[in-house]
């Protein structure tokens, strides 16, 4: 009963997903930027649908993944600089730019729970300080990663509009400076609020 229970709610999900995904791509603002931008979470997504009767994440896990997914395919519809919510936050603030991008960065660092959780069973770690310290190195090498193929997509493209967009940069030269730390602290305040929730689950999941 508690199996097709969590496979109702995974299954939501993934229609949740999939549903926001169909939508960005009818008429993104452009869609080498759009390709761009929803990758990862396309790649994501198809990676724990196949592996799903192999290798089972806790719901959390996948609803983490579902909304990182969407906030993927939200700011590929658009450009993550160019997001109307998040536009409207600027004029109604006053702000001097969009900060869809910087909100996603911070967000991403709920995968914590998910490296944690492919950590705590793949890898002889347990919990602890161990684990705790390096689930945040991997999320802090995911973020530099991640900061080094924006780079190199203004390389490749030599600085054309598709790179600039991807970049996201706004004029601020410490963009990706502000993006790997909004990430580590993301990382940090995911692991401080989910972690005994995470562990209930884990539990639950292998009774």
């Amino acid at each position: 009963m508690h199996t097709d229970k969590y496979l109702k709610i995974h299954l939501t999900l993934l229609l949740l997903v999939t549903v926001v995904f169909i939508w960005s791509i009818i008429k993104p603002v452009s869609y080498l930027d759009w390709l761009a931008e929803v990758s990862p979470g396309v790649i994501a997504v198809i990676t724990v649908t196949a592996i799903y009767n192999k290798f089972r994440f806790t719901t959390l896990s996948y609803f983490i993944i579902a909304l990182l997914s969407i906030l993927t395919f939200i700011g590929g519809h658009y450009t993550y600089s160019e997001v109307p919510l998040f536009n409207w936050i600027k004029e109604e603030f006053h702000l001097q730019r969009n900060h869809y991008d910087r909100f996603g960065h911070f967000l991403k660092g709920l995968m914590a729970i998910v490296v944690r959780e492919i950590l705590l069973h793949k890898t002889p770690l347990t919990r602890g300080a161990w684990l705790s310290g390096i689930t945040i190195s991997i999320m802090l090498a995911i973020a530099a990663f991640y900061e080094i193929i924006e780079w190199l997509s203004t390389k490749i493209s030599k600085g054309g509009k598709v790179s600039k967009d991807f970049l996201g940069m706004q004029g601020d030269k410490w963009d990706a400076q502000w993006d790997m730390f909004l990430a580590l602290i993301g990382t940090i305040l995911a692991l401080l609020l989910f972690t005994k929730l995470h562990d209930k689950l884990i539990r639950k999941q292998a009774k």
